[in-house]
C-alpha cells in the first residue's frame, strides 16, 4: 500500500514536470509568434507595407500620343491614330505553332504576320511581349474579345500607330519611325530618358521624325492598378495622364512639293523615264523652306512595323538609291553656279575692277597649260556683268591665281559653302570645300598634300575638288537674294503645345549680316537678272510675269581623257549634271531655288525649266496674299550699322595669296593631266560646259 502510494507520488510529479515543460514550451513558443509579430507589425511595418503595396499594385505606363506634323497650310503630312494589337509573350507558350493556328480560325493571319511574328520573337527575350497581329479594326478586335476565354496568355492591347498620308511625297522631310531597338535603348539609357519611353514600341528614325524626337514623344502617363495574386487587374487606384507631343508647324507647302516631285517623276529628257535630283526652295526673308525634293522618294508607310525583306531589298538595292536625302547627304560639284559667289568675291577683296574687260579668246593660259571655254566659245574683251550673263570660264579662270583658294575659301565659308548650313535635320554633309589645310588633312601622301596653284583654276568654276550639297546651294541662293543676310533655314517654322495651343516659332532672327557692300550684291545681282533676259536662261523665262535673277549651271561625272564630249554616244549614268539656282522676283525676292537633275545633260534647258515652274506656282496671282503674309526676319537693332560704301575695286596684280604666283619652273604647278592642249578641259581634267 505504501508503495503504491509513492508511485502515485512520483508519477505526478512527472506529470506536473511535464506539463510545466510543457507550459514553458508553449510559452516560448508563443512569446516568439509575440517577438516576430512585433517586428512585423511595428519595427518593420513600414518597409513591409510598402512591399506588400508593390506586390499588390503594379504601375502601368500610358503611351502618348505622338504630335502631328503638317505643312504651312495644315494638311496632315504625319498623325497617329488607334489601333488594336495581338500580343504574346513566348515564355508562357508551350506550342506556339499550335496557338498560331487557333487563333488563325477566330483572326485572320497572313503569311507576312506569321513571319514578322517569328522575327520578332528571335530579336527580343522570351519574357517580352512581341506582337503577333496590329491593325486590327474594331469589329476584329470585338471578336477576339468575344473568344479571349480561349486564349488566356494572348493579349488584346491598344495602341497608337503612326501613319503618312501623303505616302511618298516629302518623305525625307518628315521621315519615319521604327521599332525602338537595342543601339536606341542604349541611347534612351545614356540620355537617363528611358522611364519616358515604357509603354512605347516607336521611336524617330529618319528626317523630322528622328531631328525632332524629343518634341513629338510627349510625356508617359501611369496608372497605378490593383492587381489580383492572380495577377489579374482589379480595379485603378490613381491615374496620371500622358501629355500628347507637340504639333509641328512645317514651312513646306505641300502643293509646290508635289508638283515639283510630279515633274521629276515624269521625266525631263524622255517621257515617263523618271529622274534623279534634288530641289530645295527657300523664302529668303525668313529662311523657312518651301520645297524639299528628293527624287526618286519612297514610302516610310512601310517601316512604321517592320520593313519586309521583299521591300528593303528593293529600296536598298536599287540604282536610283531612293532612300539617300539627296539635298543634305549628296554631294556634286555645282559648276557655273558658283560664279555669282566666286564674283562677289573678287569684289569684296578689290582683285579687280568689275568695269575692266579682260580679253576672252576661248581659253585662258597658266604657265603652259591652257584652260578653255567649252565648245571653243570665243567672248572677246568681256567684264564682270558679262562674263556672268554669258558664262565666260576664261573670265573667271583668270580670277583663280588673284583671288587665292584660302581667300575664296573663307568668304565662300560665310554663304554656307564647306559646312553644315544648320537646317532642322540630322545627317548633313559639309561637302567639300577646297584649302590649303583641307588639302593637307584629306591626303596622306606628302606630294599629294601640296596645294598646286592650277588647282585653283578648276576651283573658280565649281569644279575641282569642289562638292556640295544642293542644300548649302540653296542657302547660299537665298542668302545672296536677301542681300547678304544669313537665316539659318528650317523645315519647322513653329512648334504647337497640344494642352495650351501656345506657338513657339524655331527661329526668331537672321544670325549674321556678310559684310559685302551692297553696291557689290547689286552688281552680281543685276547680271543674273540678264542671265535669264538674253544669257544662257533667257527661253526658259521667256515671257514670264516678274523679273527673275538666276544662274545656269552643267558639271561633269567623269574626266573626259582628252576626248570631245557627246551624250549620244555616253550611257545616261555619264551624262553631266543639270544645275540652276535663282530667286524671284528680282526686285524683292520671296523665293529662292536651287536644283540639280542628275545626268540631265545641259543646266539651261533641263534644270532652268524646272525653276520657272517653281516661281510660276509660287509667285501666281491666286497665292500672291500668302506670299505676301509672312514674316520677314531682321537682325536686332543694336547691331552696328550697315556698311553702305563700295568695296575696294582697284585692280591688282599681287595675287591675294603669294604661293599662287607662276613659279619660274613649271613642271609640277599644275594637276598632272597630261596635254594641256584638250579642248573643254580644265586644269583637273574636267571639263566645264559654258552656262
Amino acid at each position: 500500500m505504501f508503495e503504491f502510494r509513492k508511485r502515485s507520488t512520483i508519477q505526478k510529479k512527472k506529470i506536473r514536470l511535464r506539463v510545466l515543460i510543457a507550459l514553458l514550451f508553449v510559452l516560448g513558443c508563443f512569446g516568439l509568434l509575440v517577438n516576430r509579430l512585433w517586428v512585423l507589425q511595428v519595427e518593420r511595418y513600414q518597409g513591409l507595407s510598402e512591399r506588400a503595396d508593390r506586390n499588390r499594385i503594379a504601375l502601368v505606363p500610358i503611351a502618348p500620343r505622338r504630335g502631328d506634323i503638317v505643312d504651312r497650310n495644315g494638311q496632315v503630312l504625319a498623325r497617329s491614330y488607334r489601333d488594336y494589337t495581338l500580343e504574346i509573350v513566348p515564355a508562357q507558350i508551350k506550342n506556339m505553332d499550335e496557338l498560331i493556328s487557333q487563333i488563325s480560325t477566330v483572326i485572320p493571319l497572313t503569311p507576312l504576320d506569321i513571319r514578322r511574328f517569328k522575327r520578332r520573337m528571335g530579336q527580343t527575350t522570351r519574357y517580352a511581349s512581341v506582337m503577333l497581329r496590329g491593325n486590327l479594326s474594331d469589329d476584329e478586335a470585338a471578336v477576339f474579345a468575344a473568344h479571349s476565354f480561349r486564349f488566356p496568355d494572348v493579349n488584346l492591347r491598344a495602341r497608337w500607330v503612326r501613319e503618312y498620308p501623303q505616302g511618298e511625297s516629302a518623305a525625307h522631310v518628315v521621315g519615319y519611325v521604327g521599332r525602338i531597338s537595342e543601339k536606341d535603348q542604349e541611347r534612351l539609357e545614356q540620355d537617363g530618358i528611358e522611364g519616358n519611353y515604357r509603354g512605347t514600341d516607336v521611336i524617330g528614325k529618319k528626317g523630322i521624325e528622328a531631328s525632332y524626337e524629343a518634341v513629338l514623344h510627349g510625356k508617359t502617363g501611369w496608372e497605378e492598378v490593383e492587381v489580383a495574386a492572380s495577377g489579374k487587374p482589379v480595379q485603378v487606384l490613381k491615374r496620371i495622364d500622358p501629355i500628347p507631343g507637340d504639333t509641328l508647324h512645317l514651312s513646306i507647302d505641300i502643293g509646290l512639293q508635289k508638283m515639283v516631285e510630279d515633274l521629276y517623276n515624269k521625266g525631263f529628257v524622255k517621257e515617263g523615264e523618271p529622274e534623279r535630283g534634288a530641289l530645295v526652295a527657300i523664302d529668303p526673308r525668313n529662311g523657312q523652306v518651301l520645297a524639299y525634293v528628293s527624287a526618286p522618294s519612297y514610302d516610310p508607310n512601310l517601316f512604321i512595323d517592320g520593313i519586309d525583306v521583299e521591300n528593303w531589298r528593293r529600296l536598298a538595292d536599287s540604282t536610283d538609291h531612293p532612300l539617300i536625302d539627296r539635298p543634305v547627304s549628296g554631294t556634286f560639284p555645282i559648276g557655273s553656279t558658283y560664279k555669282p559667289f566666286v564674283a562677289l568675291a573678287a569684289l569684296k577683296l578689290g582683285v579687280r575692277d568689275p568695269n575692266a574687260r579682260i580679253p576672252d579668246p576661248g581659253y585662258f593660259e597658266y604657265g603652259n597649260q591652257r584652260f578653255r571655254n567649252a565648245g571653243g566659245a570665243v567672248y572677246g574683251p568681256t567684264n564682270m556683268h558679262r562674263a556672268l550673263v554669258v558664262s565666260s570660264d576664261t573670265y573667271f579662270f583668270s580670277l583663280g591665281p588673284l583671288i587665292g583658294v584660302d581667300a575664296l575659301h573663307d568668304f565662300s565659308l560665310m554663304f554656307g559653302f564647306g559646312r553644315k548650313t544648320g537646317i532642322d535635320l540630322n545627317y548633313e554633309k559639309i561637302g567639300i570645300l577646297p584649302s590649303r589645310e583641307w588639302k593637307k588633312k584629306a591626303f596622306k601622301d606628302p606630294r599629294q598634300q601640296r596645294w598646286i596653284p592650277g588647282e585653283t583654276i578648276s576651283v573658280t568654276v565649281g569644279q575641282g575638288y569642289n562638292s556640295f550639297t544642293i542644300m548649302q546651294l540653296a542657302q547660299a541662293t537665298s542668302t545672296l537674294a536677301a542681300d547678304g543676310k544669313y537665316i539659318r533655314p528650317h523645315l519647322v517654322s513653329e512648334m504647337e503645345n497640344t494642352v495650351s495651343k501656345t506657338r513657339t516659332p524655331t527661329v526668331k532672327q537672321p544670325d549674321y549680316q556678310i559684310e559685302v557692300s551692297q553696291s557689290s550684291i547689286r552688281l552680281v545681282k543685276d547680271a543674273l537678272v540678264d542671265v535669264t533676259k538674253r544669257g544662257t536662261a533667257k527661253r526658259s523665262f521667256a515671257g514670264a510675269a516678274y523679273e527673275s535673277a538666276g544662274k545656269t549651271g552643267t558639271a561633269q561625272v567623269f574626266s573626259l581623257k582628252g576626248s570631245k564630249y557627246n551624250s549620244r554616244t555616253l550611257k545616261r549614268s555619264l551624262w553631266d549634271h543639270a544645275l540652276y539656282m535663282g530667286f524671284a522676283p528680282a526686285n524683292d525676292p520671296k523665293i529662292a531655288v536651287a536644283l540639280i537633275v542628275e545626268n540631265g545633260g545641259w543646266g539651261a534647258s533641263i534644270a532652268a525649266p524646272v525653276a520657272r515652274k517653281v516661281f510660276d506656282y509660287w509667285l501666281s496671282p491666286t497665292r500672291s496674299a500668302q506670299v505676301n503674309s509672312v514674316p520677314v526676319l531682321e537682325l536686332d537693332s543694336d547691331e552696328p550699322p550697315e556698311d553702305t560704301s563700295p568695296d575696294v575695286m582697284v585692280p591688282q596684280n599681287v595675287p591675294a595669296n603669294p604661293e599662287d604666283k607662276v613659279p619660274e619652273h613649271l613642271p609640277d604647278i599644275l594637276a598632272p593631266v597630261g596635254n594641256g592642249n584638250s579642248n573643254g578641259r580644265n586644269g583637273s581634267g574636267q571639263r566645264q560646259r559654258n552656262e
